[in-house]
């Protein structure tokens, strides 16, 4: 058992408790940051004279050598080390000899894990915001192509008014435009330095932090040694975060879900983003949107669970804080492979354009044009919406569209209808004439894609 810290020990400690205590099966994956960092600390440590240059040269020779090695799999990590760092201390004293006992002088694994899940997060930050900027791209090359892709719009799951395709695929379009935003805030406020703050009262060597956050691209270093060590609220915005993203997802995914069940015939799912069924021959299966929606339970999961370890927690450090990784892997794995799989079904979606604006116009979506109409033509709009109330019912008893009816049979109703009231209610009309910021008319959708274009373009972390 490789432990940093046995000096002060007489007894072994339990092999149960070893296991219970270790995060090597877990924090493995801070490799490439815990040399990253350490190479830093090392250059800073021959900067102040600390070290000589010559053993800041062996131990930076020596953590490359420990990657390499890892990575090419002729050195392999096993649980027979605590964690990552003392993996790394070990091996590379084993290495390099005394030079390697000093890569830890200033330093503590307190400051030096909080500098891990900081280096590892801000990574997956950026990453993440890469991702986002791939599905608001496909999200826009859908909406170019469905300006004239009339469907109905909904309030309470009831078919509303008439939109097109375009327009809400642009409503997730925005939601994920926040998103990408959230992801360059939660950036600003994380990108400082917690290393050299030692286990929590700094150090004695005449450290220059503000050269190792150079060195490491952070903004500057944090600012009390205390909360440097403590601080994961920057991991827990980043999880809430990442929670927003899986629920737009999720909300995406039921309306895929949805329009493509054999009631509404909206979209074909291809082959490779569906299943089928073992007893049921017929069955094509939305499992992929089915699963992003079900995994988003698990990322709140991971969200409160972060919560709960840190509610309590006196100043500096405790243990509890070890339990952050595994939850913050897990949602950083989980939305990633989420992104990339929906905006793949996304790509490959078939919208069947003829049952949906046959859905619109069967929906009685153009029933508050209507109204408008009889407004235009001077009644009050509480007695429009009286009249038109009516016709509707006539036309549910006639099993018919406001549309289907003729220009006398309206007239019943309302003298105040002419033959203008068929153009005036026409899908294209209800939607086209709706030129406002924000609203569906081809118009209007494509100020909102060369936003959203411009948004990309001038997007940067």
């Amino acid at each position: 058992m490789a432990q940093l810290w046995g000096g002060r020990f007489t007894g072994n400690i339990n092999e149960l408790a070893w296991s219970f205590n270790a995060s090597i099966t877990f924090d493995q994956r801070f490799l490439e940051v815990d040399v990253r960092g350490s190479k830093a600390h090392a250059r800073m440590l021959a900067r102040q004279g600390i070290i000589s240059d010559e053993e800041k040269d062996d131990i930076i020779e020596g953590l490359d050598g420990i990657f390499s090695d890892v990575k090419s799999g002729k050195l392999i990590i096993t649980d027979t080390y605590e964690d990552i760092h003392s993996f790394l201390e070990a091996n590379l004293i084993e290495r390099i000899g005394d030079a390697g006992k000093k890569v830890h002088t200033g330093r503590s694994r307190n400051d030096q894990v909080a500098l891990d899940m900081r280096l590892y997060a801000r990574d997956s930050v950026v990453r993440m915001a890469g991702l986002l900027k791939e599905t608001i791209g496909c999200l826009l090359d859908m909406m170019r192509n469905n300006l004239d892709t009339y469907m109905p719009g909904f309030t309470h799951l009831q078919k509303a008014q008439p939109v097109t395709l375009a327009h809400h695929l642009g409503a997730y379009c925005e939601m994920f435009k926040r998103d990408l935003q959230r992801m360059k805030d939660i950036y600003e406020r994380m990108n400082y330095c917690p290393l050299g703050a030692g286990a929590l009262a700094g150090t004695t060597y005449p450290l220059d932090r503000e050269y190792t956050a150079e060195l490491l691209d952070f903004y500057g270093p944090t600012l009390n040694s205390m909360d440097s060590v403590s601080d994961r609220d920057y991991l827990i915005e980043y999880l809430s975060a990442l929670s927003t993203i899986m629920m737009h997802l999720s909300r995406f995914s039921e309306e895929i879900i949805i329009w493509n069940s054999n009631e509404y015939r909206f979209v074909e799912i291809d082959d490779a983003y569906s299943t089928g069924s073992s007893i049921m021959p017929q069955k094509k299966n939305p499992d992929i949107a089915e699963l992003v929606r079900g995994k988003t339970g698990r990322v709140y999961g991971d969200l409160m669970s972060l919560l709960t370890t840190m509610k309590g927690i006196p100043l500096a450090y405790n243990k509890d804080m070890q339990e952050d990784k595994e939850a913050a892997f897990d949602a950083m794995d989980t939305v990633s492979n989420c992104l990339v799989l929906f905006t793949d079904m996304l790509r490959t979606l078939k919208f069947n354009k003829g049952n949906m604006e046959k859905s619109a116009t069967r929906g009685f979506t153009n029933a508050t044009d209507a109204a408008d109409y009889l407004v235009g033509k001077g009644m009050p709009f509480r007695d429009a919406h009286s009249v038109i109330g009516r016709l509707v019912l006539f036309c549910i008893d006639r099993n018919c569209a406001i549309d289907d009816l003729t220009l006398k049979e309206l007239k019943d109703f309302s003298e105040l209808f002419d033959e203008d009231i068929f153009e005036a209610i026409s899908l294209k009309t209800c939607v086209e004439k709706r030129l406002t910021i924000g609203a569906p008319s081809a118009e209007a959708v494509k100020k909102a894609i060369e936003a959203g274009e411009r948004f990309l373009a001038d997007f940067k972390i």
